[in-house]
């Protein structure tokens, strides 16, 4: 018993996820140490009989990203480079093609282009599978070597081969790299109407949506007849900044709350006095690429009845995950509660259904094109409030009164279906008494 534990104390300091303390080490039973056993067994044997000398470094790393990807797909160890990645998505400012990407089984998927990038401007789209880089099979490397090939000094060029589901050959692309500076808000007026773009949750999304709000109505030099919140592709960030941007339309009320393991483990945000919109109507914007802190705003302003979502069901992640360091340069990014929108839904796997599905028809490749959400990710946290499937393909529902084809709203002059018809809603509902607004949208079961 001796050895074991001397020899469970050594392999958990070398993790040094968690302090070890006599009291701690006495309350692991016996199970966990012959678990400990056969990992030092392992841990042992590779050391010495592997084909190649290999370090304590690189097997502790394997160790801890192997225990952390069996548990869900967004806890993970963050080591010195995935902080700078992390600094360089928060900051948006670095040279390469404005792609946001992933692993899945050894290979490189796009989970989607940021606007006016290069990858953008080419056509990459969300589910794109990228396979070479300046003609180089990039299957099996790491998700950091590719990024790393992506990335580069504005100005020079990088060929990529995309295979498309639905495409029956692969796609070439030479694109030329950029300075990458991502602006988390833009805006415009379409028609009276002004329509907010968020690209991502960083630092100061709050903080410039509001200065958005009052651009607008400078701009027009009086109100806008609505407010339209594009979050389409937006993957997420900050929790505090969707809340933020929640409280910009709302006047009260409870944003979003989060959930941990134990029942008391509940934490509440709420909305602060004063609509930065002032009762106008609001249409939010979603689709598959939606997820996390944008399914909070959307969840938020849906719930109680102060916008429309629109377009098409969002991406399902509704789980929290919470940076606890490890040291100077490395941290644990861990899963540690789930949220859940101010009626108490959980949009995890089955995200957010828009009270008005309207497909992309602008997208020539829309019906075609498998999408990715939370459901499709191995080892997603299980919803506990069972969705009914139902109700998860109710988005793939044909509906004639969107017959028209990418190539006719083109001559139309039409290039984004979802918003145009978003816009046209905005000037439907702005006929509507602002009393009445909330009953036009449906309420939520």
């Amino acid at each position: 018993m001796l050895s074991s534990l001397l020899r469970a104390s050594a392999i958990v300091g070398t993790l040094a996820l968690v302090p070890v303390t006599t009291a701690a080490m006495a309350e692991v039973d016996t199970g966990a140490y012959r678990e400990l056993d056969v990992f030092m067994d392992i841990y042992n044997r590779v050391k010495a009989d592997y084909v190649d000398k290999v370090d304590d470094k690189t097997l502790v790393k394997g160790a801890i990203q192997g225990m952390l990807a069996a548990l869900d797909p967004h806890s993970s160890y963050v080591d010195a480079l995935d902080f700078d990645n992390m600094k360089i998505q928060t900051e948006g400012n670095y040279g390469g093609l404005g792609l946001t990407v992933t692993s899945e089984d050894g290979a490189v998927k796009v989970i989607a282009p940021t606007e006016d990038t290069p990858a953008w401007r080419a056509g990459i789209k969300a589910g794109d599978y990228i396979t070479h880089i300046n003609g180089q099979l990039i299957y099996g490397q790491t998700l950091d070597e590719a990024i790393e090939g992506m990335r580069g000094e504005p100005g020079t060029k990088v060929s990529i081969t995309v295979v498309r589901p639905g495409r029956d050959k692969p796609l070439d692309f030479t694109l030329v790299r950029e300075r990458i500076i991502q602006k988390p808000v833009k805006w415009e007026v379409k028609d009276g109407v002004g329509v907010i773009n968020i690209n991502t949750f960083s630092a100061n999304t709050g903080a410039d949506t509001r200065a958005a709000i009052m651009s607008i109505e400078k701009s027009l030099g009086h109100a806008p007849t609505g407010y339209i919140v594009d979050l389409r592709d937006n993957g997420g960030g900050l929790l505090t900044q969707a809340i933020e941007v929640s409280d910009a339309f709302l006047d009260h009320g409870e944003i979003v709350s989060q959930r941990g393991r134990e029942k008391t483990d509940i934490e509440r945000y709420y909305a602060k006095p004063g609509d930065l919109a002032r009762g106008l109507p609001v249409i939010v914007l979603t689709d598959s690429g939606t997820a996390s802190a944008s399914e909070i705003v959307a969840g938020a302003l849906q719930d109680h009845h102060r916008a429309l979502v629109m377009g098409e069901r969002s991406f399902g992640k509704g789980s929290v995950q919470t940076l606890l360091p490890l040291s100077a340069n490395s941290a644990l990014r861990l899963t540690t509660a789930r949220y859940y929108t101010p009626s108490g839904r959980s949009v995890q796997e089955g995200g957010i259904e828009p009270d008005i599905t309207v497909p992309q028809l602008s997208d020539a490749d829309y019906k075609t094109r498998p999408v990715f959400r939370e459901a499709d990710l191995r080892r997603h946290l299980i919803n506990e409030a069972k969705v009914d499937n139902k109700v998860l393909e109710e988005d793939t529902v044909e509906d004639p009164r969107f017959a028209a084809t990418a190539e006719a709203l083109e001559k139309k002059g039409v290039k984004d279906f979802q918003l145009d018809y978003a816009v046209k809603t905005i000037a439907r509902l702005s006929t509507v008494a602002p009393q009445k607004v909330a009953a036009v949208a449906p309420r939520r079961r």
